[in-house]
Formats: structure tokens, C-alpha cells, sequence
């Protein structure tokens, strides 16, 4: 065979595409009308169900009326306090110029103008416990006698000033040592109460030694023994006698429940044969000492009677602990422990429980009072304008946050009750506005609706969105451009 013969060349065709065969116009206008239908049911009823659902209603809130009360413009809180002067031994002349005289001394020594000292002349009654005027703060009996000195009634509003026979002011006269007496021993004896509202008005920091405001206090005395006696006391009893007293008087202002209860084979924390004040935090140790907790949302003041083989130390039996309540070591082999034995250690408490509910330390039981009634009141007017502010502020940083018409609502009746309050500053009347506002405030501000919606911000909507609207919406956009190409090449072809 020949090996100049040409080879043999294998040409290979490449199998050509085959193209779809085209589509019917019929399937075109079918498709065209899917993806219409698809996106017309986004359009129409989609974005209209999700705007309706997922909008945000904002009642309208008075913004400036609202930071006008936190910046203390809408009110200016005044106390003015009536003081009843009683001159039966001088004469009209001279009791009326005694008056102005002692007025005009109040108001040059005076350096706290919101707070106000009104002397008014009244003609000599009896007065008696229960026909003291509520308005009157405080009543001044003017008796002859030798040395000018002022007395202050232990269970009564009643100042009683002594004073020489010579010493009041003619009707002509300008001035008066008697006058000046009288104005000096007044401004000592609201002293404290004008250094408390004063550091309450421009929000100065004090010793937090008082509890907090509440309408209601639940008041838990327990008796603690390092044995198994005692194991009863009389504390029911014990409480009506010495304490029940000093409740009552307080209803106007606090409420207060009450509970006992009596732990065995307690132990202090502390290894010591003599317990002192610095041993205190074993008392409060809610790990080993299982006080009650606080009932219904009232804060709880505790009393606590220790009955151990400790030896006490010779400084105190008792403590005060700040915000938390009190503690006393009692020396006791009874059982029970009767009244007489207990008598000491409740009126160590009740003593305590005043100090922890914020009243001034000096002056009478009933000055005591009325000067924790003005204290609540200024605290409590100041706390709800300082929450209307904040609230403000709230609803002006956040605009996607919702602001329901309750809380509206609870803004509106707030500043009426900011008004009374106001207005009525210095008497129960006051309080108890004082008292509706802040209740209404704090209700507006902590809204369910409102304050969920502070731990969610935008940023979160992003991960809520994009699972549905990814495998949504792409099919949906894609399907659209393919339509939109196809209905452009259609037009050039």
C-alpha cells in the first residue's frame, strides 16, 4: 500500500442549540398578567394593611406647658403658713401693733421667699386638741411674766411666750424687743423645715436617710431569739398602747399595714461575745435573717427586737439603719415578753419610723407632722414636674416611639392636679393633689405600650424585614425587569 495516500480527516459538527420554540401569545399576556396580578395585590392591598398595621399613633402632649413645670416657670411654689397670735392680757391697740411689728421683722429676716410666715391676731379661745384650725400652722399665746422666754407645747401647736408687762409696743410705737423676740424664736422654729425645702426646690443632694414617698408603708416587727425562748410576746398589745398613737396622727399622709413574726435559734453573723453598731449588717443579711419582703408593692420598714446571749455594749441598744429601718438589743428572760418590757423598744421605734419617714429632728410631735405634710408636698410636686420633663424629652428624642391618648390623657390630668396643688401648697388639700399628680405622672411615663418600644429601635426593623421581604421581593423585582425587557424589545421589534 502507498503511504503517500491522504488521511482520512474526521470532521466532527458541533450539535447546533436548539432554541425553545416560541412562546403563544396567549402564555405572553397569561405571565404579563401573573406577575400584574402579583404586584397589584403588593400595591393594593399589602402595603396598605402593613401601613395600617405597623403605623405609629402619637397623641398630641402639650411639650412647652410640660417643660414649663419641670423648669419650675408654670408654678411657683409658695407655703404660706398662718401663724395664730393670741394677746387676751394686751390691749386691742397693742396687740394689732404688735403684729404688724412682728410681720415686718419676719419679712426683713426672711432670705427664703418661698416660704412665707403670716401672723394674724385672733381673739383669745380655749384651744383644745381637736379645735385646732387645719389652716393654722401654729398658735402664739402671748402671757405676762418674767423672763421674756418662749415655750413650745409637747403635744400641741401652741408656742406659749412670756414676756415683761412693760415690753409691748405702744400704738405708735416703730419697734419692739418683743417683736424681734417673737420673729427670731418663729424662724428657729421652721428653721429645718426651710433647709429642707429649700434643698428639695433646688434639687440638692441630702443624706438619704428617709425612705422614699409612699402612700402606703408595711411595717414588719420581728422578734429574733438565739434560742428557743422566747418564743411568744405581746406585740399587738404593745403596739396599740405606744404606737397606734402616732400611726393615727400619720393617716392623713402614710397608710400603713402591719405584720409580726418571731424567728427561733437565730444567730448574729459576727463571732463576738458583745454585739455593737458595727455589727449591724448581720441583722440586715437577708440570706440568714428572713424578714418578710414587702407586701402588695408597699416598701417595707423593718423593727427588730434581738434577744441573744451577746453581751450589748454600753454605747446604744439601737440603731437606726438608713432606708431599711431599725434595730434594738433587749436584755430579756420572759416569756412572753410582756408589754411593760416592750414599751421601750417601741417608742424607740416610733421615733425611728419618724425620722425614716423624713420628719425635721427638732421641735413637737404636731410641729413634727404638719412639716412632713409641706415636706411631701414640695417632694412630690417636684417629682411629678420632673417626670412630666422627662417625659417630654422622651417623646421629642424618639418621634418612632407610639404615644397612646392614655398617656394624654394621664398629662392633662397631671397639670390640673400640678394647678391645685399649687395653689393649695401648705395644707392636706395640697398633699393630696400633690399626691393624684404624681401617681398620674408616673402612670403616663411607665405606659406598657411605651416603654416596650424603648428596647426596640430601628435597627431591629432590619432583621424583622429582610427574611420576608428577600424571598419575597426578589422573585417579584426580577420578574417585573424580565417583563419590562421583553415589553421594550417587543416595541423595537
Amino acid at each position: 500500500m502507498s503511504s503517500d495516500a491522504p488521511p482520512s480527516t474526521a470532521v466532527s459538527a458541533a450539535p447546533s442549540r436548539k432554541e425553545p420554540p416560541p412562546e403563544e401569545p396567549h402564555d405572553v399576556r397569561r405571565r404579563s398578567y401573573v406577575i400584574l396580578s402579583f404586584w397589584l395585590i403588593v400595591l393594593l392591598l399589602g402595603l396598605p394593611i402593613w401601613w395600617h398595621t405597623t403605623a405609629i399613633y402619637r397623641a398630641s402632649l402639650p411639650l412647652d406647658e410640660m417643660g414649663e413645670w419641670a423648669d419650675w416657670k408654670a408654678c411657683r411654689p409658695v407655703f404660706p403658713l398662718r401663724i395664730a397670735v393670741q394677746a387676751s392680757t394686751m390691749q386691742d391697740g397693742e396687740g394689732q401693733n404688735l403684729v404688724k411689728l412682728t410681720q415686718h421683722a419676719l419679712d426683713d429676716l426672711n432670705d427664703f421667699s418661698w416660704h412665707h410666715l403670716r401672723l394674724d391676731l385672733i381673739p383669745p379661745v380655749p384651744v383644745e386638741p381637736h379645735a385646732a384650725e387645719a389652716d393654722v400652722a401654729l398658735t402664739i399665746r402671748l402671757i405676762p411674766g418674767e423672763p421674756m422666754e418662749a415655750t413650745l407645747h409637747p403635744h400641741l401647736p401652741i408656742l406659749d411666750i412670756k414676756y415683761p408687762p412693760n415690753s409691748p409696743p405702744t400704738p405708735s410705737s416703730s419697734s419692739s424687743p418683743l417683736a424681734t423676740f417673737i420673729a427670731r424664736e418663729l424662724r428657729s422654729k421652721f428653721a429645718e423645715e426651710r433647709a429642707i425645702i429649700s434643698a428639695l426646690l433646688s434639687k440638692e443632694l441630702r443624706p438619704a436617710r428617709s425612705m422614699q414617698y409612699s402612700p402606703t408603708y408595711h411595717l414588719t416587727f420581728s422578734l429574733f431569739t438565739s434560742g428557743s425562748t422566747p418564743n411568744t410576746w405581746e406585740i399587738e398589745n404593745a403596739i396599740s398602747e405606744y404606737m397606734r398613737p402616732v400611726l393615727d396622727i400619720l393617716r392623713p399622709i402614710h397608710n400603713f399595714t402591719i405584720d409580726t413574726q418571731v424567728q427561733l435559734y437565730a444567730t448574729p453573723g459576727v463571732q463576738s461575745q458583745s454585739l455593737e453598731k458595727e455589727d449591724l449588717a448581720s441583722f440586715i443579711n437577708a440570706a440568714e435573717w428572713p424578714l418578710s419582703p414587702s407586701i402588695a408593692g408597699a416598701p417595707t420598714i423593718n423593727f427588730v427586737v434581738y434577744i441573744g446571749n451577746q453581751t450589748i455594749g454600753t454605747s446604744s441598744k439601737s440603731w437606726m439603719i438608713p432606708q431599711w429601718g431599725s434595730v434594738y438589743l433587749l436584755d430579756s428572760q420572759e416569756n412572753p415578753v410582756g408589754v411593760d418590757e416592750l414599751k421601750q423598744p417601741l417608742l424607740t421605734f416610733t421615733s425611728h419610723l419618724l425620722s425614716l419617714l423624713g420628719t425635721p429632728e427638732s421641735g413637737s410631735l404636731p410641729l413634727k407632722l404638719s412639716t412632713l405634710s409641706r415636706v411631701r408636698s414640695a417632694d412630690l410636686l417636684l417629682r411629678a414636674s420632673s417626670t412630666l420633663g422627662s417625659l417630654a424629652r422622651l417623646s421629642l428624642a424618639l418621634p418612632s416611639i407610639s404615644i397612646p391618648s392614655s398617656v394624654a390623657d394621664g398629662v392633662s390630668k397631671t397639670m390640673k392636679e400640678l394647678e391645685l396643688a399649687c395653689q393649695n401648697l401648705g395644707n392636706v388639700q395640697g398633699l393630696e393633689h400633690a399626691r393624684i399628680a404624681e401617681q398620674e405622672a408616673e402612670k403616663a411615663f411607665f405606659e406598657k405600650s411605651m416603654v416596650g418600644q424603648l428596647y426596640f429601635p430601628d435597627e431591629h426593623k432590619i432583621a424583622v424585614y429582610l427574611p420576608l421581604l428577600g424571598p419575597v421581593g426578589v422573585p417579584l423585582i426580577i420578574g417585573l425587569i424580565n417583563e419590562l425587557k421583553l415589553w421594550r424589545k417587543a416595541r423595537k421589534g
